[in-house]
């Protein structure tokens, strides 16, 4: 049954790639854009990942949404996306590559839920027998996200925060230009 829903959700992600490629107005693009975060979501959540599911769906289907969609609230002119531009092959061949590597890359991983992998032998024997001695944190989650895995949390946190000031400052810099009207011969 999992894997019916996967499938499900993964048909549902290509048609919403999809139709950001062929869609032709911003609005909509921005739209398709949150409801694909939000598949990603789904798609998290069926994998057992609820802490990623939740952040993909604040940050990837509310917070990028709504700033797209202020972005285009802004601008005056824009919204609809020129038909008469030349459409470069180039992006899509990187994607293709990049995606072909990925894919490649994906090869040596273990199966999903193998109880026989490291992290399922190992790792998580060890945070669950001596997360609480070793980080003095009685929550194993906290004690893996604080401690164990502390500079990778930091990294994410900075990451996240330097987004967000950097589209306040792109979007709060916005200034009215006024063109002042020359006269003739000057």
């Amino acid at each position: 049954m999992s894997l019916i829903i996967n499938l499900v959700l993964l048909v549902f992600l290509l048609a919403m790639a999809l139709a950001v490629l062929k869609a032709r107005h911003l609005f909509a693009m921005a739209m398709l854009f949150g409801l694909y975060s939000l598949l990603v979501a789904c798609l998290f959540v069926t994998l057992d990942a609820p802490d990623v599911a939740f952040t993909e769906a604040a940050v990837g289907t509310g917070i990028s949404t709504v700033l797209m969609l202020v972005t285009l609230a802004s601008i005056k002119d824009g919204h609809e996306l020129v038909s008469s531009e030349k459409v470069r092959a180039a992006p899509l061949v990187i994607c293709v590559i990049m995606g072909g590597i990925l894919i490649y890359g994906t090869q040596d991983l273990p199966d999903l839920g193998d109880p026989l992998s490291a992290p399922q032998k190992e790792v998580a024997a060890r945070y669950i027998e001596q997360g609480q001695a070793e980080t003095g944190v009685p929550n194993l989650v906290t004690a893996v996200l604080a401690s164990y895995r502390g500079f990778d949390t930091l990294g994410e946190v900075t990451v996240v925060l330097t987004a967000g000031i950097g589209v306040l400052l792109l979007l709060g810099s916005r200034k009215k230009i006024r063109i002042k009207e020359v006269p003739n011969g000057k």
